[in-house]
């Protein structure tokens, strides 16, 4: 006697991609929570960048007499400032979820660790996104004209992407090793706000000096600022500042002119100077064509005629020049 069994259908397993999406859902989700708890972190790193845009911007154009372009210019340079703050105080969260939240109970879950910050991550990506688009729109609304083509709304927006996702990595770097709130405070002002005054955020690098204009070139930001002003405004001439691609006209001319400035005063000779081998300047001879002193007065003859008698004269200093004489016979 034989009997059958009815072959049952596999029981459906979900695969770890679709488990691992579910997670971070979840764990943005938390996050989003917690920071909607805390409202500082959604205020605070938006004032500062607002300011300089709505306010200093103006002013420094007013003070320096410049075009409206450079308003444009400094409020894309806020984004340098904005990015770096907003993902710096979300690494805040991270010390107080590890010192009195549930991070110790997440690291025990049967999720993998990298979903933890990538969860973080989503939500520090998404409020930055939000804090952006708020500037932008206050900048619209001052009256601030942005250039910007669909190729260069992808760039900025590529830049902007790659540049946070960069700094809330130094973020929860950082944060994992620092034990204490006031310490990881302590050391934002170094990472966030010191390299956006020398990244070229309110002028271009090419105006500091040489050796802060190449320390510049290493940092992040610059590169940053220039990929998003190129995309938002199509403004390459950060980009040409940083890879060294100038005009035929450089940065060191070969000599310098000057001219001189017209007075009233008589044009006295002008003399050439040449520095040989041994150091010493040497003066060749010129030939300069006998010029009348405005100051001369005519000789005039027996017979009522004006005459002028011009009688080159050698000086001291061996330059040549002309005297003009009441009478050659009155020497």
């Amino acid at each position: 006697m034989s009997t059958t069994l009815a072959a049952h259908p596999p029981l459906a397993r979900r695969t770890p991609a679709l488990t691992n999406l579910r997670a971070l859902a979840t764990l943005a989700r938390r996050r989003l929570t917690l920071t909607a708890r805390t409202p500082r972190e959604l205020v605070v790193p938006l004032l500062t960048p607002v300011l300089f845009a709505l306010v200093i911007a103006p002013a420094l154009r007013n003070a320096l007499h410049t075009s409206a372009a450079y308003e444009a210019y400094v409020a894309t340079g806020t984004l340098g400032l904005l990015i770096p703050l907003n993902t710096m105080f979300a690494g805040l969260g991270v010390i107080g979820d590890r010192e009195n939240g549930a991070q110790p109970e997440l690291l025990a879950a049967p999720v993998p660790r990298r979903l933890l910050v990538l969860g973080n991550l989503v939500v520090a990506l998404g409020v930055t996104a939000l804090q952006v688009v708020v500037l932008i729109v206050c900048a619209l609304a001052r009256g601030i004209e942005f250039n910007a083509s669909a190729t260069g709304t992808v760039w900025f927006v590529a830049a902007a992407t790659l540049f946070a996702i960069g700094m809330y990595g130094v973020a929860e770097t950082l944060a994992a090793r620092v034990p204490r709130q006031e310490e990881y405070i302590g050391r934002v002002p170094a990472i966030a706000i010191a390299p956006w005054f020398l990244a070229g955020s309110l002028f271009p690098i090419s105006a500091m000096p040489q050796g802060l204009a190449d320390f510049a070139k290493v940092l992040p930001l610059t590169h940053g600022l220039a990929l998003m002003r190129y995309g938002l405004l199509g403004d390459s001439s950060g980009l040409r500042n940083i890879w060294g691609m100038t005009s035929a006209t450089g940065r060191r001319p070969a000599a310098i002119t000057v001219a001189p400035i017209a007075t009233n005063a008589p044009r006295q000779p002008t003399r050439s100077m040449s520095v040989c081998a041994s150091g010493t300047k040497t003066t060749p001879p010129i030939e300069i064509p006998a010029v009348a002193s405005p100051s001369a007065r005519p000789l005039t003859s027996p017979s009522g005629d004006a005459t002028h008698t011009s009688v080159p004269v050698r000086h001291e200093n061996d330059s040549h020049s002309a005297r003009t004489l009441d009478n050659p016979t009155d020497k």
